[in-house]
């Protein structure tokens, strides 16, 4: 059994080039694998390994400049969910593409996940999804807004264009694990919102400590890794991957005429040309004989 360690932190880094070397010669030390990304406003990954691995790679990031008290989520895995381990530089560790966004000055107010059902239950109140539209489609809160964006670059375009119904409303918002609401939240405040609120821990920590007889998710909850899927009790759900769109599919869409594996699924036949689906086609023949290793699923929420 793996520990998979999913984790993200705003803190300054002055010189965040500087970190990469070491973080990821600790990481690969210890079998460690995944995706970390650095960038002047903090750290965001997730990673896998044994306990005794991801305790030492938790050490050595609570040890870098303003992140002793980072907070991580813990799930585990049958099998390892990342063929490598990344250490990325990023302009952002969670691409808003707003300058003046700064979660570090302020954010909504935390809502433990055992008081998110009485909250979002009140009818005063009016909960957005942050994800994106794929992510969406597989499971949400019951009656929430979903903003039907394909990254969450477009999201204070969809808020500009949508406040107005929001008059009056307080604003509940909820991402996976957390790091899109406390960019979201803090844009939110700095376009006037009186009263904004999110899931502390994001959906998984809702999933974990959540009993399925109370809960108000519907559904299953996307993830950046090889598992594809999870749901309450942070199980590995139904779904898996389109590798040529890296969109989540039920097991009903390899049913649909579009599907063929590794090339093309029902919502991205009509997105490539033929030239990239025989190129996909080759891709996925290497696979096939095990030429392909180490592909792991981006990360680009």
């Amino acid at each position: 059994m793996l520990i998979v360690a999913a984790l993200y932190h705003f803190t300054r880094f002055p010189d965040p080039a500087a970190l990469k070397a070491p973080l990821a010669k600790c990481a690969c030390s210890h079998g460690v694998r995944g995706t970390l990304l650095l960038a002047p406003e903090g750290i965001n990954g997730t990673i896998a390994g044994t306990r005794a691995g991801i305790d030492a790679v938790l050490a050595h990031i609570r040890a870098l400049p303003g992140c002793a008290g980072v907070e991580w989520k813990e799930s585990t895995a049958q099998a390892m969910p990342f063929g490598r381990m990344k250490v990325r530089l990023k302009r952002e560790i969670v691409t808003m593409g707003q300058p003046d966004v700064d979660p570090t000055a302020a954010v909504g107010r935390y809502v433990a996940p055992q008081d998110w059902n009485a909250l979002i239950s009140a009818p005063d109140v009016a909960v957005i999804d942050t994800r994106n539209d794929y992510e969406v489609e597989i499971g949400s809160f019951a009656g929430a807004v979903d903003p039907g964006t394909r990254s969450f670059r477009d999201f204070p375009a969809w808020w500009r264009d949508n406040a107005h119904h929001f008059h009056n409303k307080r604003i509940a918002m909820f991402c996976t694990g957390g790091i899109r609401c406390e960019k979201s939240t803090n844009f939110l405040l700095g376009e006037g919102v009186a009263e904004v609120f999110h899931l502390q821990g994001g959906i998984l920590k809702y999933l974990e400590e959540v009993p399925e007889q109370d809960s108000l998710w519907r559904g299953e909850c996307f993830v950046f890794d090889k598992r594809v899927s999870l749901g309450h009790g942070l199980r590995q759900g139904r779904h898996d991957l389109c590798h040529a769109c890296r969109r989540p599919l039920a097991p009903q869409d390899h049913d649909r005429p579009e599907y063929e594996e590794g090339v093309s699924c029902h919502r991205c036949a009509a997105e490539y040309s033929d030239a990239d689906r025989a190129r996909f086609r080759t891709r996925q023949r290497q696979a096939e004989r095990g030429e392909c290793f180490g592909q792991d699923m981006p990360t680009r929420p």
